[in-house]
């Protein structure tokens, strides 16, 4: 059998006993996302399914980010060239149903912050670590996007439709305290704690019935997979359509300049 781990330019993998790990491995950059980086996320978690060596994924990022969310040159570059985004949407479908398709249990480190993108990809994990300094939110209409890329689908699942409504017309980023009492994420602990408790969890994991702990899985994840498919296109379909207005141009080059942007609703 072939134990060899995928290579990639922007993600990292490792093993450690049938514990595979994925880390976001921009930390130079806060691993925000890029196109590359967006690629990789649409084919790694179908790796991480095929792989016949691990029975639990552990998801993280290097440095002391999670993930800043968007790459500003490139989100920068798509507002320049709109026509550009309509490929990476259709990225983002596929990386929240490789996450959902996973049948292996999906545990994440987050690190630290995790916005937009970022967000999304620690929601869709099974269970969050959040260390204490760690914030996290979906600041997608900052920037006059629509929170299409899964925010709509996951955030009312894990916080109801009310606290999802707050939070998402908002941006606000919320501390990982917060996150942990309102059910966002699952646990929030010291950062001097984060590893031994992901630790602990997975052995767990690996110690219990593996077909049992997948099949449950997959049972719990049909009711997700029905949401996605039925909110994914459309939300795709709204953020392609913001991302040409003035308003997005305008959150853009307010973030840009460091400065609040002026929206016209145009």
């Amino acid at each position: 059998m072939n134990d060899a781990l995928r290579a990639y330019d922007t993600l990292a993998l490792s093993r450690q006993g049938r514990r595979l790990t994925v880390t976001l491995n921009r930390g130079d950059a806060l691993n925000a996302v890029n196109l590359r980086m967006h690629e990789e996320l649409a084919d790694v978690f179908t790796f991480a399914a095929q792989d016949e060596h691990s029975d639990v994924v552990v998801l993280t990022g290097a440095g002391r980010a999670f993930s800043a969310g968007g790459d500003l040159d490139h989100v920068a570059h798509n507002a320049a060239n709109p026509h550009l985004f309509d490929n990476e949407v259709r990225l983002a479908k596929r990386i929240v149903f490789a996450m959902l398709d996973l049948d292996k249990p999906l545990v994440c480190r987050l690190n630290g912050h995790a916005v937009g993108l970022g967000a999304t990809l620690a929601l869709f994990c099974d269970v969050i670590f959040a260390a204490e300094h760690a914030k996290i939110g979906d600041p997608h209409v900052a920037i006059g996007l629509v929170a299409g890329d899964g925010g709509a689908v996951i955030w009312p699942q894990r916080v109801g439709l009310c606290r999802a409504k707050e939070y998402l017309l908002t941006g606000e980023l919320i501390p990982a305290a917060v996150a942990a009492e309102i059910g966002l994420v699952n646990h929030c602990l010291p950062m001097t704690e984060l590893d031994a408790a992901v630790d602990t969890f997975c052995d767990k994991l690996l110690a219990g019935s593996r077909n049992a702990i997948r099949w449950t899985k997959v049972l719990l994840n049909l009711e997700l997979k029905r949401i996605a498919t039925a909110v994914m296109d459309a939300g795709i379909a709204y953020e392609a359509v913001a991302q040409r207005q003035a308003d997005h141009r305008e959150g853009v080059q307010a973030l840009i300049e460091k400065r609040k942007p002026v929206f016209k609703g145009e």
